[in-house]
């Protein structure tokens, strides 16, 4: 359920104060009203269905990539959809460009009859041409309702839940925000409601699944149930899977293996956009990446699905295997097929060649791990993000987080599209053991060089370039050159020793160059958000009966905090621990301790064993002592 994925503590225990109580204990009187953009949500108390304040900025972000998916989809139509809060900013916009203003009303009057005027859609009602959307697993309701109260140009939406309290949830909070006409709850598994509206005329034109961890088992019904160029909305707090702690997991989910990478986030997009390719193949459909984010503690993709067969052939080069070096972290991309161009304007498929890589990695000399298969194109339309960027930025009072909205769209805009993946700041100095140059030093570098290079909105230190392995490489080595490391200290064996032993081939130029400075860096944007609050991360799954959490669940994270690593040693256990060894400074005659010293300053024993007395030897505490009818004296071990 979208409101039981992650969060902090349940809102009726930190505003109410309500103490844990059974099932016969929830009731209307202990619930919580929250508000949330234009919505009114009660929630019970107990732990049964939650409201996540975590996930606002998610709801809010996809509140406004519908909204931009219903203006490009009703414009075709010939209807204009009215946004809340936009009125008078256009009014702004007219001021600028009146030139472009008479185009634009030339171009209306020209397609519509005289006495007509341009249909419209506003928020709240019913538009007859409008989408139809499924919220396949809505708990609580309240991003359905968010949609009814504030995305124009609706024809219907659909709350689904398979929780019984959940559904009644959902038709009281429908009621008591006046959205009855609009939003209608469903009590269904959703994988079944989908595969029941495969039929063309009965698809939904945007689907959004928001599930607690994975959304696998959905994903099959979810790209049959779209309609023809329909936004497919899903959501994955899997994060742990997806990075890379489970390779095997991964692949029973989504197909495909992860690697533990510092691109983790990146490549836990891409992953997930090829896991929604693969099953779209299997019924002649594709994907098309609109927005793909990766926030807090989840990942986010907005997809597009159409059908075509030719279309569907060239699924298989858009997909591509990582080889990712175990020393160094180089990483190699290889595609699973190619297209090339054949006579008549036609395009052949084939499959690569390959590998990209030697048996050994050519800079440190370690082996390779093998990844994926991920998605190795553009996992964003930069159009249609300028398009949801421009409507946040013109109307920032629409949502609550419309600030973070601004910084990771920017971001986003600034990313180079055809470059998979990334490297970090601190993973190449770590590497060389070296210290670390500033953002703004290496991307100039590169710059000078001749390559392009970005930030990436999943990794606030990341450095995503197109240029190659080597290349990167003889900018460290140069940079090592200005710090230099202590080569007798590296280990001949070790990656750093290996990389710093070459010479480099390009001599890089460490001068900051304007450009090298991004656009949403300069204008101080909040882009990479800090966790606001303590506890701050997922929250263990909704119960039904509704064991509420409170001070419970506090204890619980109290006692398993640390709860892999071995308890400390007691003080006199460990003092005594220590004494059974020698102190070898006082061996040498340099210990200044003395007494207090917490090795032991007993006199070694002689070497031959022969010369010593039955008495004089020490009783050292790591000695046995002999058994009954053992053998003792010297010479006796």
């Amino acid at each position: 359920m979208e409101e039981q994925t992650q969060g902090l503590r349940n809102p009726g225990e930190m505003e109410n104060g309500i103490e844990p109580c059974g099932e016969e204990c929830a009731s209307e009187a202990q619930e919580t009203t929250v508000t949330e953009g234009a919505a009114k949500i009660a929630f019970p108390s107990a732990n049964e269905v939650f409201y996540n304040p975590v996930q606002e900025f998610n709801r809010d972000l996809t509140c406004a990539v519908i909204t931009e998916f219903a203006r490009v989809q009703l414009a075709a139509k010939g209807i204009q959809i009215k946004v809340p809060g936009e009125k008078d900013v256009q009014k702004v916009v007219v001021d600028l460009s009146e030139q472009e203003e008479e185009n634009a009303e030339l171009k209306e009057g020209a397609n519509l009859a005289p006495g007509d005027q341009p249909r419209t859609a506003a928020v709240g009602e019913i538009c007859e041409e409008g989408l139809r959307v499924l919220e396949g697993l809505a708990a609580s309701g309240l991003r359905s309702i968010r949609f009814a109260r504030e995305v124009p140009g609706l024809q219907s939406v659909v709350a689904n839940d398979a929780s019984a309290r959940a559904v009644d949830l959902i038709n009281r909070n429908v009621q008591l925000n006046g959205v009855a006409h609009l939003v209608h709850p469903r009590q269904a598994d959703a994988r079944m409601l989908m595969y029941q509206h495969q039929k063309a005329s009965e698809r939904f034109d945007v689907i959004d699944l928001d599930p607690y961890g994975s959304p696998a088992p959905f994903l099959d019904a979810a790209v049959q149930a779209v309609s023809e160029g329909g936004l497919l909305c899903v959501t994955c707090t899997d994060m742990a899977v997806l990075a890379g702690n489970s390779g095997e997991t991964c692949y029973s989910k989504y197909g495909a293996m992860a690697l533990k990478s510092r691109a983790c986030h990146e490549m836990a997009l891409r992953i997930v956009l090829h896991s929604l390719d693969l099953r779209a193949n299997c019924y002649q459909r594709f994907v098309v990446p609109l927005l793909s984010v990766s926030a807090d503690f989840y990942v986010r993709v907005f997809v597009r699905v159409f059908t075509g067969q030719a279309k569907v052939k060239a699924s298989a080069s858009k997909q591509a295997l990582v080889f990712q070096c175990v020393g160094c972290g180089t990483f190699h991309l290889q595609r699973l097929g190619k297209a090339s161009g054949a006579s008549g304007g036609r395009v052949k498929f084939s499959a690569a060649c390959g590998p990209p890589v030697a048996p050994e990695c050519e800079h440190c000399g370690q082996r390779h791990q093998l990844g994926g298969p991920l998605w190795a194109e553009p996992i964003h339309d930069l159009d249609f993000v300028e398009r949801v960027l421009e409507a946040v930025s013109t109307n920032p009072g629409r949502f609550h987080t419309a600030e973070r909205i601004r910084g990771v769209l920017s971001v986003i805009t600034e990313e180079l599209p055809d470059v998979p993946l990334y490297y970090t700041l601190d993973q190449l100095s770590s590497t060389i053991r070296c210290s670390t140059p500033s953002l703004l030093q290496l991307r100039s570098a590169l710059l000078h060089a001749g390559f392009r290079v970005s930030l990436s909105h999943a990794c606030k230190n990341a450095v995503k370039t197109d240029a190659p392995s080597s290349a990167l490489w003889d900018v460290m080595r140069c940079w090592e050159k200005e710090c230099p490391v202590k080569r007798e200290r590296l280990s001949e064996t070790s990656p750093a020793f290996r990389i710093l032993s070459m010479e480099p081939r390009l001599q890089a130029n460490f001068t900051i160059r304007e450009d090298a400075n991004p656009s949403s860096r300069q204008r101080g944007l909040k882009r990479f958000q800090a966790n606001p609050e303590a506890n701050w991360g997922p929250r263990p799954r909704a119960r039904p009966g509704g064991k509420a959490a409170g001070g419970t669940m506090e204890e619980r994270r109290r006692l398993h905090q640390n709860k892999r690593k071995e308890p400390a040693e007691d003080p006199v256990q460990r003092a005594a621990r220590l004494k059974t060894f020698p102190c070898k400074r006082f061996k040498e005659g340099t210990c200044q301790h003395g007494d207090h010293c917490c090795y032991s300053h007993s006199s070694p024993a002689p070497e031959d064993p022969a010369d010593e007395a039955p008495g004089d030897r020490p009783e050292t505490p790591y000695q046995n002592p002999p058994g009954p009818g053992m053998a003792t004296g010297p010479g006796i071990d």
